[in-house]
């Protein structure tokens, strides 16, 4: 039973990784881009490695898993943003946006 359990987490977090991927092609610009393949792979890879640890739980695996899950969820956020951010400063055009918070900044840069 625990590996039909595992096995429908892993083709959960495989699932979540293919809508990651057909959001790169509906969504709009760079920045919706990024946002996109963040979510999906810290989601998909938690979904993932956690599924492969029910698959094959033994001690070691445990610790493992939560390093590969703490590793990836610490630096997917901080590259998401890095991507976004050399997305704008390298001129990137923005849709729908109401309110540019990187605009003075950038300003700032330039002058």
């Amino acid at each position: 039973m625990l590996e039909i359990i595992a096995s429908v987490v892993i083709v959960l977090g495989a699932m979540v990784f293919v809508t990651g991927a057909l959001a790169l092609l509906k969504f709009p610009d760079a920045y919706t881009h990024v946002s996109a393949v963040g979510t999906a792979g810290g989601i998909g890879l938690v979904l993932i490695v956690g599924g492969v640890l029910l698959h094959e739980f033994t001690g070691m695996n445990a610790v493992l898993a939560v390093l590969i899950i703490a590793a990836q969820l610490l630096t997917s956020a901080v590259g998401s943003m890095a991507l976004a951010r050399s997305s704008y400063l390298a001129g990137s055009p923005l849709r729908r946006v109401y309110f540019n918070e990187l605009e003075d900044d950038t300003r700032a840069r330039r002058d």
